[in-house]
């Protein structure tokens, strides 16, 4: 147990602040493994357009801090790289 106010309030800030990071973490997980499923079945008019929305929400994680934003070029430069050599 905290033993200072300001201790206890940086506990629920913190429970906060892990759950929202969590939940914008799966949801990017979500994407990727949806886009890969795309590239998987050979479907790359849907997947040009999936890659939208997960470059977009690689770069708002990488914003927030949640990744690393070299991370989150990385994994850009892959699905593109991926999605060029199938197509």
């Amino acid at each position: 147990m905290p033993q200072r106010k300001c201790a206890a309030k940086s506990l629920r800030v913190d429970k906060k602040r892990v759950s929202h990071n969590l939940a914008l973490k799966s949801g990017l997980k979500k994407e990727i493994k949806g886009l890969r499923a795309l590239i998987a079945q050979s479907k790359f008019d849907e997947a040009k357009e999936k890659i939208k929305t997960v470059f977009s929400k690689l770069d708002r994680a990488a914003a927030k801090g949640i990744i690393h934003k070299n991370t989150a070029s990385r994994r850009k430069s892959s699905f593109a790289l991926m999605l060029k050599k199938k197509a």
